[in-house]
């Protein structure tokens, strides 16, 4: 069997299983089949997808910046110093679950396990102390679970060769919002809104694909894709400890949560692939992504968005004839991030595909 029915949507998907808090932290790449709609595999698809990105990287705008020079930078929005992080790690496992009536609709679940290793220094005092480098007013944090579940429904029925559609979905609150950590100096401190495994809110998504092949060309397909989100419901954040305490005596302040609203994001993928080998299949694909600002009074106002572009080399392998192996690599061209934040050197994804 040819793999223009698999392939085609290889690198055709939602934004994957991060919160995408900051403009960084979340995976922008596209592989999963059942959000194409391409109905031309009728029944059931699953796909189970790792990703992992470490943030290890200070960017200040469109440029790289010490960690130095970020302790001694202005926040734009407070007026006071900025926060100094160190590292974000992140790894996801995601599972999605596609059906597809072979005619005209289909339907993906896509459910999240998120793993989050984050340190912060925190921020220096007016005397210029406490934060980096001694880190005294910062924190590190260590969680693992479900995320945010997505459900996508997508309609293609309008074009005889199905080869385009558009997506309608929602993005529910499922996943913790309401993580602490142990501040450096003692006590607890609030995880910050757009590190939580979940937003907290309930999210809209929009999107249209398009897919076909180059001039008529037996081996050479093309894709795009344009997907928007953005939050409709919005939620407090759950009452939690904030604040750090001067000392491993002192008790942490308490407060009854604030407002929080994850920035509206938009997704553009384009690319094409090479299916003249039997079973190997090369993909190439630009992946932009665009998010506005959080808002909220819970919220980073200033150092969450932005826009980054990643060009991405990738390799689907058929198994059998209903069993897909692929792997993709990000490679950063693009990254202007809003105010100081951490961005990733790449994000690695690998994965396998059944139909049944």
């Amino acid at each position: 069997m040819k793999l223009k029915t698999i392939v085609v949507a290889m690198a055709l998907v939602m934004p994957a299983a991060g919160v995408m808090a900051c403009a960084s932290c979340g995976c922008s790449l596209n592989t999963d089949i059942g959000t194409q709609g391409m109905g031309m595999n009728e029944g059931w698809t699953l796909d189970l997808r790792y990703d992992t990105l470490n943030q290890n990287k200070l960017r200040y705008g469109s440029k790289g910046i010490s960690q130095s020079q970020a302790a001694n930078t202005t926040n734009g929005a407070t007026g006071a110093p900025a926060e100094v992080e160190g590292y974000t790690q992140n790894n996801y496992i995601t599972a999605s679950l596609d059906y597809n009536n072979g005619e005209n609709w289909g339907v993906t679940a896509v459910i999240p396990y998120i793993l989050r290793n984050h340190m912060t220094y925190g921020s220096n005092s007016d005397e210029g102390t406490g934060g980096f480098p001694t880190g005294e007013n910062g924190y590190s944090s260590k969680g693992s679970g479900i995320g945010d579940i997505r459900l996508i429904g997508r309609y293609f029925g309008w074009a005889e060769q199905k080869d385009w559609g558009l997506q309608l979905g929602v993005k529910l609150p499922t996943g913790n919002n309401s993580q602490s950590a142990t501040a450096n100096s003692g006590g607890s401190v609030a995880v910050d809104p757009g590190l939580q495994r979940g937003s907290g809110s309930t999210d809209l998504i929009g999107g249209i694909y398009k897919f076909g092949f180059v001039n008529d060309s037996e081996n050479w397909g093309y894709f795009a894709q344009a997907q928007y989100q953005a939050a409709v419901i919005v939620t407090n954040v759950p009452s939690s400890l904030v604040g750090l305490s001067s000392g491993p005596g002192d008790a942490p302040t308490v407060t009854t949560g604030g407002s929080y609203r994850p920035g509206n994001s938009l997704n553009v993928n384009v690319g094409v692939n090479y299916q003249g080998l039997e079973n190997w299949v090369p993909t190439l694909q630009l992946n932009v992504i665009n998010k506005r600002a959080d808002s909220g009074t819970a919220a980073d106002t200033w150092a969450t968005g932005g826009t980054l572009a990643y060009l991405t080399p990738g390799l689907l392998y058929r198994l059998t004839e209903k069993t897909q192996i692929y792997a993709n690599l990000q490679l950063p061209v693009y990254q202007n991030v809003n105010g100081i934040q951490l961005v990733p050197s790449y994000i690695a994804s690998t994965g396998v595909r059944v139909n049944f």
